[in-house]
């Protein structure tokens, strides 16, 4: 009796809205719980009838089409199903209900179904709230895990818009199941570092932030959005980060370009001509001419680049620099330029100057983002001052030959009667002074003391003091790319009678500086195994490749030395019985996102090339030991001991070759 009361208290509280029907014609309630009354307002008399279907009547007009065939559907025995639907309360109200039912056939013939209920008109009006602020802001929602690799549980459509996400046909990659797996991959490199530290502040502090950041959309291009990030606690209990971001890209264009303006108006008062490069565009122009009659006319009208370039070169570069300023440029095109060290990249030749004379000129490459460089140059002068101020003596004296020692930031700022207003920094500056890009923004529109001004940094009053009366001064600051504490020299132009001139500080470090061989080139930090088993390091860290198919493509391209592998060329070895289809080719672009992903992940992304689809290793960029071997060098001579990349059977084409060179020999 008191196994049989317990029952019936479950049944009646126990289990939310639990009521049974009878199935069979005429469909009826026989049994209706306590919570299920409350949920609905009616009485257990009013609600149960042997001859009609009163539950019906409950259900709002237009889900009783749906209604009527969830209950068909259940009329054979043994089924379980699951409908929401709308009720009607006896005072009028409308809920929404989640119901789960089992239908079991009973001895008598006759179908039974046990239901339960469940109240989602709270959830419901979430979602449409969250779908009507959607239509009426376009804004990204997104939620996604506290873990270190966070991965993605929700996206709105907006937000899968914002970052261009194709819909996959049949036979294709889902790239958003990609995407979902790490939040990160929606993340630039260069931003990774700072967005990591604003999850971690706000999941320790419990506070949301908000601010600006730049997302990487699927299709390679950049979108700069404002949002937030919060930590919150879902349906399940579990932590999690929400965030909300709205596109502000035009916006943050705009400042750019204000930004970029300043930095211009800056470098000529270093440089005779200003060029920009636009990789993306293929384009270049002349920004900044000095008021020459060869460039003046030109200036800020887009021309193909290849073409203008070349006709550049033929016409004022001396004979004997010409093929020397082709290759430096040949090579820029080709992102060859920019090496491990971050040096600006510099080339100085003898050219036709526009009065007709042979003078000697100096170039730089400024990168000003991904696609866009400046393209700077000036006339040398003076080639025993020149020498001088390279060798690090004089360093006050000429501010243009100052410049050519700027490797990690810029700043401009001027000053009059200890009042500092910035005309202009590079990222690295920003932090060095204590600022973010936006605080320093504010600030170049005003005017602010000296000693305010330095409040934020980790150098001292003195210190300041001292480089501008000095023209130099050494420093510590941690490089916002890095993370890592850097040793840097500043370097002050001079002081103008009147002091209100602008005062330009040039930076670069003096890390790592080679004093017994300049011109050596920095050791690879990627080596690579391939004789034996192969694996792939950075630094001593060996890479943890999460996708067997993205660490053989690596493979693939080390074993071409250098060479382009196509699509259709991989296929045929990371899949050698399928032919190439548009199902091969869906799931090679998987492979090779996954590997890009890991090299991004590593910070060796630059390892890789790609053009127009096609892959290779850049062999200047890695160590290895089938690159060493090969070289002919009697100290890597005994690297080959037989065995050569092992886990894959297409490596014995090579390792053929290997053994025959030695046959030979």
């Amino acid at each position: 009796m008191d196994i049989l009361k317990s029952s019936e208290d479950i049944l009646n509280s126990g289990i939310s809205g639990f009521h049974r029907y009878i199935l069979t014609d005429p469909t009826h309630l026989t049994f209706v719980s306590s919570s299920f009354c409350e949920m609905t307002g009616y009485t257990e008399k009013e609600l149960l009838d042997d001859e009609r279907d009163i539950y019906k009547t409950l259900v709002f007009p237009e889900d009783r089409d749906k209604y009527s065939d969830f209950i068909n559907s259940l009329k054979t025995g043994g089924q379980t199903r699951m409908a929401e639907y709308r009720l009607i309360k006896k005072d009028g109200s409308v809920i929404c209900v989640s119901d789960i039912c089992t239908s079991q056939e009973q001895p008598n013939g006759d179908v039974e179904g046990f239901s339960v209920l469940c109240d989602i008109t709270e959830t419901k009006q979430q979602s449409a709230d969250l779908k009507t602020m959607s239509k009426m802001m376009p804004v990204g929602f997104l939620k996604y895990t506290c873990e270190k690799q966070p991965k993605v549980t929700y996206l709105n459509e907006h937000m899968i818009e914002l970052l261009r996400l194709p819909k996959p046909a049949e036979g294709e990659t889902d790239y958003l199941e990609l995407y979902k797996d790490n939040v990160f991959l929606m993340i630039p490199m260069e931003e990774r570092r700072r967005f990591a530290l604003y999850l971690n502040r706000v999941y320790m502090e419990g506070k949301p932030i908000a601010g600006d950041i730049t997302l990487l959309r699927f299709d390679g291009t950049r979108v700069h959005i404002f949002g937030w990030v919060a930590k919150c606690v879902n349906e399940r209990g579990e932590e999690e980060f929400q965030s909300i971001c709205m596109d502000v890209t035009e916006r943050h264009l705009a400042k750019k370009d204000d930004e970029t303006r300043r930095y211009i108006n800056a470098l000529r008062e270093v440089f005779d001509k200003i060029f920009e490069y636009d990789m993306a565009a293929g384009t270049v122009k002349c920004l900044y001419s000095n008021n020459s009659p060869m460039f003046k006319w030109l200036e800020n009208i887009p021309m193909k680049m290849d073409e203008a370039t070349e006709k550049w070169i033929s016409e004022t570069v001396v004979e004997d620099d010409a093929g020397r300023v082709r290759a430096f440029f040949d090579a820029f095109g080709k992102r060859k330029l920019y090496d491990a060290t971050n040096r600006p990249p510099q080339i100085t030749y003898l050219a036709h100057s526009s009065s007709g004379e042979i003078k000697r000129y100096k170039g730089i490459f400024l990168r000003m983002d991904d696609t866009v460089s400046l393209y700077c140059c000036r006339c040398i002068t003076n080639d025993m001052q020149e020498a001088a101020l390279l060798d690090g003596v004089s360093l006050k004296e000429n501010m243009q030959d100052l410049f050519m020692r700027f490797t990690d930031g810029i700043a401009a700022f001027e000053m009059k009667d200890g009042m500092v207003t910035p005309l202009y920094a590079s990222d690295n500056v920003c932090e060095f002074f204590g600022y973010t890009r936006e605080e320093w923004l504010e600030l170049m529109k005003t005017s602010t003391s000296l000693e305010s001004f330095l409040a934020r940094g980790r150098v001292t009053y003195g210190h300041v003091k001292k480089l501008l009366s000095d023209g130099e001064e050494e420093f510590t600051y941690t490089d916002v790319q890095s993370g890592k504490n850097k040793r840097i020299k500043a370097i002050c132009s001079q002081k103008f009678p009147g002091g209100s001139s602008p005062r330009y500080i040039m930076l670069y470090s003096l890390d790592g500086e080679s004093r017994g061989d300049a011109g050596a080139p920095p050791e690879p930090g990627v080596t690579i195994r391939t004789f034996g088993y192969f694996d792939v390091f950075v630094g001593d860290r060996p890479i943890a490749f999460r996708n067997k198919k993205s660490k053989e493509l690596f493979a693939l391209l080390v074993d071409r030395r250098g060479g382009f592998v196509s699509s259709e060329e991989a296929i045929a070895f990371l899949w050698e019985d399928e032919p190439v289809s548009p199902l091969t080719l869906a799931r090679y672009r998987k492979v090779a996102l996954r590997l890009k992903n890991i090299l991004e992940e590593y910070g060796i992304s630059d390892v890789v090339e790609t053009v127009d689809g096609k892959r290779r290793i850049v062999t200047q960029k890695v160590r290895c030991d089938l690159y060493d071997y090969l070289s002919g060098d009697e100290e890597y001579s005994q690297l080959f001991k037989g065995s050569y990349l092992t886990n894959y059977s297409w490596g014995e084409n090579t390792l053929a070759e290997l053994t025959g060179a030695i046959l030979r020999e």
